[in-house]
């Protein structure tokens, strides 16, 4: 009986760490930098209907925030720090974010098509 539970659970582990493997092949990746208070590249296209990570890297010395009501994400970057943030899969369209510090240079769009 014990050895039944065991193997059951295994199966059960081998299962779900297949699941997430699947998953972390749906998420498309893009890389943004920002560097004297620009975002580089001010264009993002992603899929439509797909899971997005952004990896953003932070080449200034202060720190920056990614902001975008229309994606409904916030995400603070340390200067000379690093981190990714994730979207959930977008409708066609121009979803636009900025630099809550530097909304004057800090700008750009995520199109999804």
């Amino acid at each position: 009986m014990r050895s039944l539970f065991f193997s059951a659970m295994a199966v059960g582990l081998l299962t779900l760490g297949t699941g997430a493997a699947l998953a972390a092949d749906d998420v498309e990746s893009r890389d943004l930098v920002i560097k004297d208070h620009v975002f580089s590249p001010a264009e993002i296209t992603v899929p439509a209907g797909k899971r997005v990570a952004i990896h953003i890297k932070n080449m200034d010395k202060t720190a920056e925030e990614f902001d975008s009501s229309a994606l409904k994400v916030e995400k603070v970057i340390a200067g000379g720090g690093s981190g990714t943030l994730y979207l959930r899969p977008l409708a066609p369209g121009r979803y636009k974010f900025e630099g809550e510090y530097h909304d004057k240079t800090a700008q750009g769009v995520v199109i999804a098509q």
